[in-house]
């Protein structure tokens, strides 16, 4: 481990618990990929266009009740 990483090492230790989840939290946000950031940005799209096209009725959709009854099917 080089000199630099123990001193971060150091000093993010010295963080309160807080602190240092915020900064965990960063550093992998910054070796992931694509980063995090955008892959919340592609879903709200995802969302907001899947909304907008249950809006028009272009969705089939599913009662709760035939959802459950059969996931219960399923389940035996």
């Amino acid at each position: 481990m080089s000199d630099a990483l123990k001193e971060l090492e150091e000093k993010a230790r010295s963080l309160t618990a807080d602190e240092r989840a915020q900064l965990a939290e960063t550093l992998l946000e910054s070796i992931q990929d694509p980063p995090v950031a955008e892959i919340e940005a592609a879903w709200a799209r995802a969302i907001g266009e899947r909304a907008a096209a249950y809006d028009r009725g272009e969705l089939q959709t599913i009662s709760a009740e035939d959802v459950l009854a059969e996931a219960r099917r399923l389940a035996r």
